[in-house]
């Protein structure tokens, strides 16, 4: 059994009761973070409430919420996003989610995604496997990307979303001209844990926040996923960007990805390589929009 397992109840706890309130509750004012990019008066709630339920179930862990950063522990974390999907969310669109993870140094250990309204709970620990309601998941047996189906992560919005989007509209091109479909369902969490359930080949996401990508990155994992950054190495909370697929399509997506950047002449794209978690929320669309 993982030596994470022990603490999956009581993050499926916490999960359920932020999708509670996301059934039941309004998204409430919105807040602007930046050129069209915002939080919902309930993202602000339900992390609050959550950072106060985890604090007082396992005090000695630290807790990294996307709207109001980090409290206690950076070795040993809870990492929060609310509400992936937040513009899904407020426009009553059912693809968003609820995505926690917990990060031990820089490596996620365990994740809980919860899509409150497609009734569909993925859980995972490190060495235990990936399930979704219940049940083991695996990757699909895809090998080839004329036969994939592959998520991709939203456009970026702010002052830098033109130079940003060079490359994303770029790798858009690319999978289009490769894969037999291309989708952008707007939440990272539902991308990764998609991919881990087989109903897609490979997830790409030019940026990495901690609580857009850790849970579903270690559901992903524990289902047969490969998961690497830009330079091919193994992805981890610091990485740049994030690469997901089954592990037949790992070199292929990222000699995808290469081709896409040569286009637009980038080589590298380091955004976030500073050998720590984030320990608060980055600018306004520093990396794109998370919601």
């Amino acid at each position: 059994m993982s030596e994470y397992r022990e603490l999956l109840p009581i993050a499926v706890e916490a999960v359920n009761r932020a999708a509670e309130a996301m059934r039941h509750r309004s998204p409430g004012a919105l807040t602007v973070k930046g050129d069209r990019d915002f939080a919902s008066e309930l993202d602000y709630a339900i992390e609050r409430d959550m950072r106060a339920f985890l604090s007082a179930q396992t005090p000695d862990i630290g807790f990294l919420g996307e709207e109001e950063g980090r409290t206690g522990s950076a070795d040993m974390q809870w990492v929060l996003d609310p509400i992936d999907g937040t513009a899904n969310f407020v426009r009553r669109l059912p693809l968003c989610a609820v995505s926690l993870a917990l990060v031990h140094r820089t490596e996620a250990v365990l994740g809980v995604i919860e899509l409150p309204f497609l009734a569909s709970r993925y859980t995972a620990a490190r060495g235990d496997g990936a399930y979704a309601n219940g049940q083991e998941i695996r990757v699909s047996s895809t090998s080839e990307v004329g036969v994939a189906i592959v998520a991709i992560g939203d456009y970026a919005v702010g002052p830098d979303a033109e130079a940003m989007n060079r490359l994303r509209l770029a790798l858009t091109a690319q999978l289009a001209a490769e894969a037999q479909r291309v989708r952008m369902t707007g939440s990272a969490a539902i991308d990764l844990a998609w991919l881990a359930e087989g109903r897609f080949d490979a997830a790409l996401t030019l940026s990495n926040h901690a609580w857009d990508m850790a849970a579903g990155v270690v559901i992903a994992r524990e289902a047969g996923a490969a998961v690497i950054d830009q330079d091919g190495a193994d992805h981890d909370v610091n990485s740049a960007v994030t690469l997901a697929a089954t592990p037949a399509l790992s070199d292929a997506v990222l000699a995808v990805y290469r081709k896409a950047a040569s286009a637009v002449d980038v080589v590298s794209h380091p955004l976030n390589r500073s050998g720590t978690v984030p320990d608060s929320p980055p600018p306004p669309a520093a990396t794109g929009p998370t919601g």
